[in-house]
């Protein structure tokens, strides 16, 4: 049975094994993309041509929806309800012109 250094040193052992064969394999898979790219006349923009980006979230402030006539606080219509509009009907809320409206 090996001991707690033993197994420790083996699992050094592989992870070293495991860098030098990842390291071998990129470096062969770099050059035969090279060479391909080469022998065919390929560019990077053939490669990733059309290729969508992706979509970046637009954060900022979201235009009011609602008001309450009593006080004048406003809500977009996210996150929980104000108590000023919970259960209610939120037509009468509706703020002229926004999108909801």
């Amino acid at each position: 049975m090996s001991t707690y250094q033993d197994l420790l040193a083996q699992r050094e052992e592989l992870d070293e094994r495991i860098a030098a064969e990842r390291t071998r394999l990129r470096a062969e898979s770099l050059q035969t993309i090279k060479d391909l790219c080469e022998a065919y006349d390929i560019t990077a923009a053939d490669i990733f041509a059309g290729r969508p980006r992706a979509a970046q979230r637009q954060l900022g402030k979201v235009a009011p929806k609602y008001r309450d006539p009593a006080t004048g606080a406003t809500w977009t219509g996210r996150g929980k309800e104000p108590a000023w509009i919970c259960g209610k009907d939120r037509t009468g809320f509706l703020i002229a012109g926004s999108p909801a409206a």
